[in-house]
């Protein structure tokens, strides 16, 4: 299932959301209507919170089934409270924040950006589960700003080269392809949230942009 919509007006939900195949992080203050057509498109379970005091969870955080990755600065409070809800939290060790902008990820494999250290590479490795490889999406060291991925494919910046995309399908291990989302949006990442079981996309991501999600993702 693929839905369009925005979170209180604001077209990047993937800044604000963070989704697994079973859980979501959503901002505080997002409304109980977005709440709502979470559980019932990407079938998971919805839980408020902050990272680093922050209602940037798609930003600061990325995880697959295993687990998930937070920024270096997220508060001792919210990885208790992350915890309880059942997240297995790792906190990257590195000086970037945006961990979500730097990884790309599924549950067969992740692409992080060439910014991050060998250290970062190996946590990545041991809270993910999963084969870590580095590159880039059209050139952007922000992969998954530029990407949206799922354990059934992934949709790529629209500028991304062949070798990157062929590259993104080695390490994903799942079917990629290029498109635009929300008339035009290269920043694919920014503005969808997606797993095996559905997408939601920018309230304005025309006819046929919803089109190549949904063949790029494996809804058809």
């Amino acid at each position: 299932m693929i839905k369009r919509t925005n979170l209180d007006g604001n077209p990047n939900i993937g800044v604000y959301i963070s989704v697994t195949e079973t859980q979501a992080l959503i901002p505080f203050h997002a409304s109980t209507k977005i709440e709502e057509i979470i559980e019932e498109v990407l079938e998971v379970e919805v839980f408020r919170a902050t990272i680093a005091g922050s209602s940037l969870n798609g930003i600061l955080s990325v995880g697959n089934s295993n687990g998930i990755i937070v920024s270096p600065y997220i508060l001792e409070r919210e990885i208790e409270s992350l915890e309880k809800a059942g997240f297995e939290v790792f906190v990257l060790p590195e000086k970037f924040t945006a961990v979500g902008n730097l990884i790309l990820a599924n549950d067969y494999g992740a692409l992080i950006s060439p910014l991050l250290s060998d250290e970062s590479m190996e946590l990545i490795e041991k809270a993910l589960e999963v084969k870590v490889e580095q590159g880039t999406i059209a050139g952007f060291n922000i992969v998954g700003s530029v990407a949206t991925a799922t354990n059934k494919g992934v949709l790529l910046h629209p500028k991304a080269a062949r070798k990157e995309l062929e590259f993104v399908e080695e390490t994903l291990k799942v079917p990629a392809d290029v498109g635009t989302i929300n008339h035009g949006t290269t920043m694919i990442g920014a503005c969808s949230i997606a797993n095996s079981n559905g997408a939601i996309v920018s309230e304005n991501t025309t006819g046929p942009e919803l089109a190549r999600i949904e063949e790029a993702l494996g809804f058809l």
